[in-house]
């Protein structure tokens, strides 16, 4: 807790910053390569306007959508029939990747089609047009293999067309094909690791029999080479295989670990790896099993990095190794990310209700698994339903911190229940009201609750303070009805401001009678324009005194057109007081 007080609230809310701008990021932060930057700092344009339009009477009507299903299933048959026939028989490219090629490459086949000038039958005018305009067979090859025009686009070799002129691609693409991966998941591999299809012969297939060899079969080994590619550059990733060792050890075979990785992510296996290892360094080891066995999402989402990064905001508000150990023993059914997204939604509400830091570290000391099973709802929609400000919450949660969990997405929330102190302050209030004269008219009253803010105590207080400034009590009543607002500050600014009209400008006290508003309007507002106003008198440039109103509550434009502007020294005598009264 000393740790939480110490680091303070800016610290916290910077590391919390930065956490949710690493996870807002769909790619893992350790894929972030040239190849991902690249994609976004300049992605190819691919035109859809252009369509090809031509006589009904004797050529095919293609339409003109984004959408490649809406290309007639004869049409897209025929156009994937043709360009099978150029890409095997034409270019040599062996019949089972030139399948593959022209019929799950849509994208670029609607673009290709676009571009032919279709005459009666589409398979010919495919064929001439093929004959007389080669295609970069890199862009059909990458769509095959799973990736988005968008994806594939900052791949494209720049100098290359024809997958023949890169004969190691190819071969290792071909490795991985005959091992048993899918061709659409190869994609995926070649964006995550390019390296992989830059071996030369006979390179990769000793790589997957050195894995082989370490006791891994070949089902499981796909799975880990669609997860997580990396593991085929350079030698055997030891990591990994130290991965492996743990959690064999612990009871947990291949198969397990297979049903636990997607291959819709990847794994970084020295991340996971470091969040076993500080799981032993916690104290875990004895009840590891049962902890990973219950929450295999400790290890595998985001690769660990959701842990480390709970781990982390736990640490800055102070918390004890065998604190955070003993949390990760009882951890809820609940996906880890969400868990440490609820739990920093909780410390972004408390910030947002302006409690303390070392209050805010109290609560996620001693809740923090509570803290992180909610998902609350915005702050500003719970103050609005809660029909309370920010001070009365405040001092609400500190009081019952597991009313928290009532206040969820898809809860009703109604007003909290009237405190004691509330009662009394709205008795107070009602009875200031009714000595202000606002009980005869319930419609005044409605306004008097509107425009009056702050308790029934506080506004007695700083109506009396006026008072006793050495006004009648009928005239402050008076002054109140025509500016209520000027009861909506504290009594110590209410007092100031009278101290600086009697004492510094010399004004007597009973001009506030005429003029209530005055104590509505800053300080610093007030001083500049006498400043300015007794210059000009000085200077003899007024004949007549003017009234307090008509020099403060003028607006700016007419004050600096009559009182500035208009003589010819005036706008630097402004400058000079300005910089005197507004320092800095």
């Amino acid at each position: 807790m000393a740790h939480s007080q110490k680091l303070g609230k800016p610290s916290i809310l910077k590391w919390v910053s930065s956490y949710f701008v690493v996870n807002q990021l769909k790619t893992p932060f350790w894929l972030m390569g040239s190849f991902y930057i690249a994609q976004w700092q300049n992605p190819r344009l691919y035109r859809t306007k252009r369509s090809v339009v031509v006589d009904n009477s004797d050529k095919t009507v293609l339409s003109d959508s984004k959408d490649v299903g809406r290309i007639p299933r004869a049409t897209l048959k025929e156009a994937q029939a043709a360009l099978l026939e150029y890409l095997h028989s034409t270019r040599s490219i062996q019949f089972m990747d030139a399948e593959n090629m022209s019929k799950n490459s849509p994208h670029f086949l609607k673009k290709l089609l676009k571009k032919v000038k279709i005459v009666k039958d589409i398979g010919r005018s495919m064929s001439r047009f093929l004959r007389y305009h080669p295609i970069n067979e890199f862009e059909p090859f990458f769509e095959s293999l799973g990736l988005k025009p968008s994806e594939y686009s900052p791949l494209l070799p720049r100098d290359l067309m024809f997958l023949s002129d890169d004969c190691l691609l190819m071969e290792n693409y071909r490795v991985l094909c005959e091992y048993g991966i899918e061709r659409n998941n190869i994609g995926q591999i070649y964006k995550q690791a390019v390296q992989v299809f830059q071996h030369e012969f006979g390179v990769l297939p000793l790589k997957l029999q050195a894995y082989e060899e370490l006791g891994l079969n070949q089902s499981f080994l796909v799975k880990i080479i669609v997860c997580s590619p990396r593991v085929l550059i350079g030698d055997v990733d030891m990591k990994f295989i130290k991965v492996l060792e743990i959690l064999r050890n612990m009871g947990f075979d291949h198969v397990w670990i297979e049903e636990h990785l997607s291959e819709q992510d990847s794994f970084n296996w020295s991340m996971i790896l470091r969040v076993l290892n500080f799981f032993s360094k916690m104290g875990c080891s004895s009840e590891l099993r049962g902890l990973i066995s219950h929450s295999p999402g400790l290890l595998f989402e985001d690769s660990g990095h959701r842990t480390l990064s709970l781990i982390a905001f736990l640490l800055k508000f102070g918390l004890s190794m065998d604190q955070i150990s003993s949390l990760f023993l009882q951890f809820p059914e609940i996906q880890v990310g969400q868990f440490v997204s609820n739990l920093i939604k909780c410390f972004m509400f408390l910030h947002e209700i302006d409690m303390e830091v070392d209050e805010i570290g109290k609560i996620v000391c001693s809740y923090p698994i509570f803290l992180g099973s909610c998902m609350l709802k915005k702050t500003n929609t719970l103050l609005s339903n809660l029909n309370v400000g920010k001070r009365r919450l405040c001092k609400y949660i500190k009081e019952n911190p597991q009313e928290l969990g009532k206040w969820g997405i898809g809860t009703r929330v109604g007003p909290l229940p009237e405190s004691e102190e509330d009662i009394e302050s709205q008795r107070l209030k009602m009875k200031f009201f009714l000595e202000l004269g606002y009980g005869e008219n319930p419609d005044m009253m409605k306004k008097a609750l509107k425009a009056f803010r702050g308790r029934g105590g506080e506004l007695q207080e700083r109506f009396d303070s006026i008072v006793n400034a050495g006004l009648d009590k009928k005239d402050v009543l008076e002054m109140v009805s025509v500016s209520p607002q000027i009861l909506n500050q504290s009594k110590a600014v209410i007092q100031s401001k009278i101290d600086i009209l009697v004492k510094e400008l010399g004004y007597p006290v009973s001009s506030l009678v005429a003029f209530p508003s005055y104590l509505s309007y800053t300080t610093q507002r007030v001083r500049l324009r006498l400043a300015m106003y007794n210059w000009l008198k000085d200077q003899g440039k007024l004949e007549t005194d003017l009234a307090l109103s008509t020099i403060v509550a003028c607006a700016d434009r007419k004050f600096m057109s009559h009182f500035v502007y208009r003589y010819p020294s005036g706008p630097r005598v402004w400058q000079d007081l300005k910089s005197k009264i507004y320092p800095g």
